[in-house]
């Protein structure tokens, strides 16, 4: 059911948080030529991917009525708890946020973290393996992981359904992330419960897959994430990283940093993604 859109009200809370949100929180340098307090509207419109246009009419109150989609990008973008996102959906004009864009929301504080290591390879990742955040060099190691929809969003749907979702894996660890991806769901299933979006997705996969059918009927539980990687990239090779993890218990979501040893050949390729920052460097390159 919809609420009412409040334009005016919604353009007055829009520039309040912009005033509050200063650039240390998102990881600017303030500089030396800036006078008002707050982020500059080009600022946060780059971190909602909108155009500063588009944000400016908003925040004066004659925009058109975002979409869900959209208002859960404004939230991320200024970094808003979440009672501030459902108070933006309400604005906006609907009730609430829909189960999956609630679940999508990454708080503040493992935002402000994320911010920190936007020169690092790094994501933050969903309860079901839903890719939420990627800085340009996890784009860069992983490729584009954030524009997928339905089951589709989860990284275990598509390692037993897309085989382009293993190519950048050493086959090696193969066998080990298929254990460990229907180990983790069944975990997820027994704390959701059926009708869980984990039992469904279960379900789904024990249909789709013979694969993952056939581990799931082997019950394990247990299995972990190796702190150790074998990638193998298409333009750099293979690169042996480290995996670190930080939880996020409230939210169910992780947050992904990928590092070399220093002075090996993995970290001076790793290094080599972090500068150039994109999936298809090589095109751009030539």
């Amino acid at each position: 059911m919809e609420h009412a859109f409040d334009r005016s009200s919604l353009g007055a809370f829009l520039r309040t948080r912009r005033s509050a949100l200063q650039p240390e929180d998102v990881g600017l340098r303030r500089g030396p030529r800036r006078r008002a307090p707050g982020l500059r509207r080009e600022e946060v419109a780059e971190l909602c991917t909108m155009s500063a246009d588009y944000f400016a009419r908003l925040e004066r109150g004659d925009g058109p009525q975002p979409s869900e989609q959209m208002v859960a990008a404004i939230a991320r973008g200024l970094r808003l708890t979440p009672d501030e996102r459902d108070h933006l959906f309400l604005l906006a004009g609907y009730r609430t946020a829909p189960r999956e864009l609630r679940s999508a929301h990454v708080s503040p504080g493992l935002m402000r973290v994320m911010d920190g290591l936007a020169h690092q390879a790094a994501q933050i990742m969903g309860p079901l393996g839903e890719t939420l955040v990627q800085t340009p060099p996890a784009v860069a190691l992983l490729g584009h992981q954030t524009q997928y929809t339905g089951h589709a969003r989860s990284a275990t749907y598509r390692w037993f359904t897309d085989p382009a979702a293993r190519e950048r894996y050493h086959p090696d660890q193969h066998g080990k992330n298929s254990r460990t991806n229907v180990a983790l769901l069944r975990e997820a299933v027994t704390r959701g419960g059926p009708g869980s979006a984990a039992a469904d997705l279960a379900d789904v996969l024990r249909r789709t897959s013979e694969e993952f059918a056939r581990l799931w009927e082997r019950h394990e539980v247990g299995l972990r994430w190796s702190e150790t990687k074998r990638f193998v990239h298409p333009q750099v090779g293979e690169l042996d990283l480290y995996c670190q993890l930080l939880l996020d218990p409230d939210q169910g979501q992780s947050l992904l940093v990928f590092t070399a040893t220093p002075g090996t050949e993995s970290h001076e390729k790793l290094a080599l993604l972090s500068v150039l920052g994109t999936d298809r460097f090589a095109a751009d390159t030539q």
